[in-house]
């Protein structure tokens, strides 16, 4: 069977990289991020790695239902793709994502379609997410959440979120963080973006079951 993070990484490939390009190349970096994280997730390692290029799919114009990019990329991996349930609920809950639900009035939605299921791995994913910046360069997390608040600016709503997921985001990044310590991970930064001479501008459909291959995470 194919890598699945290979496969999750293509999809995102052949997703984001024509129309929102940037969104396409921090995506790449949140994998990448992911794939160093290995030597502390063990068996986990692969779900989150495709998790993390996942991530953000949701953004895809053709994919914009709620306009929440958590619930629309969840739904279209789940709909679509048949993706495993985890990994569905790992892209729904990334970064916090029920404050900015509850923002939105879609909290019910979220939590009925995606139950939140292992905070380890959602710890994992937002930390992957928030020490990357928009151009896929690893950042502290402090500069990308002040990046995110300029990007927006004080009046939108993601800046008022991210104001208040901040100790969620926070408390996720410190957790990883000392992880990562106590494992000696060191981060390698010298993965550079390379355009795919071919780009695609379709949505594609890849398999992406992994049921089979996970059955601890739904005992």
């Amino acid at each position: 069977m194919r890598d699945i993070a290979h496969v999750a990484r293509e999809l995102a490939r052949k997703t984001l990289q024509n129309t929102l390009p940037r969104r396409w190349e921090h995506s790449l970096g949140v994998g990448r991020r992911a794939e160093q994280l290995a030597s502390i997730l063990g068996k986990d390692a692969e779900l989150l790695a495709a998790s993390a290029y996942l991530h953000d799919i949701g953004y895809a114009p053709d994919l914009v239902d709620t306009g929440f990019h958590p619930i629309d990329g969840a739904r279209y991996l789940r709909d679509v793709h048949g993706a495993d349930e985890l990994l569905c609920r790992l892209v729904a809950h990334h970064t916090c994502a029920e404050i900015e639900a509850g923002d939105r009035g879609l909290l019910d939605i979220l939590q009925g379609e995606f139950p939140k299921q292992r905070p380890d791995l959602v710890e994992a994913l937002t930390y992957c997410d928030m020490t990357t910046s928009p151009d896929g360069a690893r950042v502290e997390v402090a500069d990308r959440l002040a990046e995110i608040r300029e990007r927006y600016g004080p009046g939108d709503l993601v800046t008022r979120t991210i104001t208040k997921a901040t100790p969620c985001i926070l408390s996720a990044v410190h957790a990883v963080q000392g992880r990562m310590a106590l494992a000696d991970v060191r981060l390698d930064d010298t993965v550079k973006v390379v355009a795919d001479p071919q780009p695609h501008r379709t949505i594609h459909r890849v398999s992406l079951r992994l049921v089979a291959a996970h059955p601890a995470h739904f005992a």
